[in-house]
């Protein structure tokens, strides 16, 4: 078993700088839970709480119901791995994913089918005998998570592993973590990273986290679907979702608001009759823009600028509010629309109202 729960947890510094604060976390066994949010946020923080390698200050960490605040990092059935691989160079790879177990006095038999074991879920038999030097970084960072696999461990963290890897390493190593949450579907994950490609792909919970607390928790699709403020709306998404100002000027099982530009746009958000004329930002994700064949229309903008991707093509209109662009997303390439004026709009269940930086949903 490997549940984890934190209860009010907090880290200050110095008494006075306070940086995580109310952490309230369930998190169940086999369970790949991310954690994003912006830089400074306390992501790599909670993480080193949980490992041990940080003094909690406020609230409790429980692991399978038993309070761990003051056990020692090695007893706490806990695995990491670094952003940085920290592999020993004058040790070839089989000596590296050994050697925690060597200090722990295993067996030379229990060591070697360790060994073997973690090798062959990572594809790395071919390369036991050779020296880190001599391997990519994909490979150096499998050498990593190897070592980790070898200890068995109740819970794997795993600090932002693929940052240090280009382009095309990080998609074909997010696959092979994937891959190894498959075969060992009992265990625990939890991963830091600011790519939201990882979080999307590789999470079964997302946790975001700002402002010292936690903002919002949910599945990929739940956050990306249902965001319950502007800040997750907007950090969920790449690009991220267009927010546009207006008043609501028709309420019911569908929300009617009236935008500063000009345009109209309807939400299957439901509203209150007392939110007639009240300010609100409406939110619409490049992707879920679609041009306006009538006279209704959400934004209206001249291109500025093309961004042809090949299946897409990124419409970056003119200057939207406090200096953003507003984006849309189109299938194929539509390079002649430079220059154009182009109005855009998208259905009702794309379309996301926001009151004073909350969703009408979570009200």
């Amino acid at each position: 078993m490997a549940n984890l729960r934190l209860k009010d947890v907090a880290k200050t510094y110095g008494g006075t700088v306070e940086v995580l604060k109310n952490i309230d976390l369930d998190i169940k066994q086999g369970e790949l839970i991310v954690f994003v949010g912006p830089s400074g946020c306390g992501k790599s923080t909670l993480l080193r709480m949980i490992a041990g390698l940080e003094q909690i200050t406020g609230g409790t960490l429980e692991i399978d119901g038993k309070v761990v605040n003051d056990v020692p990092p090695a007893q706490r059935g806990i695995a990491m791995v670094f952003q940085s691989y920290a592999l020993y160079p004058h040790m070839t790879v089989r000596e590296n994913m050994s050697f925690a177990l060597k200090l722990a006095k295993k067996s030379k038999d229990e060591i070697n089918a360790a060994v073997t074991r973690a090798a062959k879920m990572l594809q790395l038999e071919d390369y036991l005998d050779r020296l880190p030097k001599a391997l990519s970084g994909g490979q150096r960072q499998r050498v990593a998570i190897g070592r980790s696999i070898v200890r068995d461990p109740k819970v794997y963290l795993f600090d932002e592993p693929l940052s240090n890897l280009d382009a095309a390493l990080r998609v074909a190593t997010r696959l092979e973590i994937a891959q190894l949450k498959e075969k060992m579907p009992e265990r625990t994950m939890i991963y830091v990273t600011h790519d939201q490609v990882e979080a999307m792909t590789l999470a079964t919970r997302i946790v975001v986290l700002a402002n010292k607390g936690i903002a919002q928790v949910g599945t990929p699709l739940e956050l990306y679907e249902t965001p319950n403020s502007e800040f997750v709306a907007t950090f969920i998404g790449s690009p991220a979702m267009n927010l546009l100002d207006g008043e609501i000027t028709g309420t019911g099982e569908r929300t009617t608001v009236k935008l500063d530009g000009g345009g109209t746009a309807v939400s299957h958000y439901p509203s209150q009759t007392s939110d007639m004329g009240r300010r609100v930002r409406v939110g619409v994700r490049p992707e879920d823009f679609v041009t306006a064949e009538g006279t209704d229309y959400i934004y209206e903008g001249k291109v500025d600028i093309i961004e042809a991707l090949g299946e897409v093509t990124l419409l970056y209109f003119e200057t939207g509010r406090e200096g953003e662009p507003v984006i849309a997303k189109l299938h194929g390439i539509h390079r002649e629309m430079r220059g154009r004026t182009v109005r855009m709009t998208a259905e009702p269940e794309k379309v996301h109202v926001f009151a004073d930086g909350v969703s009408l949903l979570y009200r």
